[in-house]
């Protein structure tokens, strides 16, 4: 049916963004962001602020690392309020 022909599509594209994502851990060196990394996978998007076992700068830096790396991208197009997903 037609929900196949965009479900699949976009499975592919999420497959290898979650790869994208996971090979990118190894260049990141702040605490914890392997354990952010998987958070990201676990959630269709994810505020910095979720990463509350890393101080507030220390999530948006790895949040803003993430996207230059084109691991993850920001959703929401705002300065105020970001949210962050693959």
């Amino acid at each position: 049916g037609v929900g196949v022909q965009h479900a699949l599509p976009l499975a592919g594209e999420l497959s290898r963004a979650a790869v994208r994502l996971r090979a990118v851990v190894p260049k990141l060196r702040a605490k914890g962001a392997a354990r952010a990394v998987e958070l990201v996978l676990s959630h269709d998007a994810l505020a910095p602020s979720t990463l509350d076992f890393m101080s507030d700068r220390a999530a948006r830096r790895l949040c803003d690392r993430l996207v230059s790396l084109g691991a993850v991208r920001e959703l929401t197009g705002r300065d105020t309020f970001r949210l962050y997903g693959i």
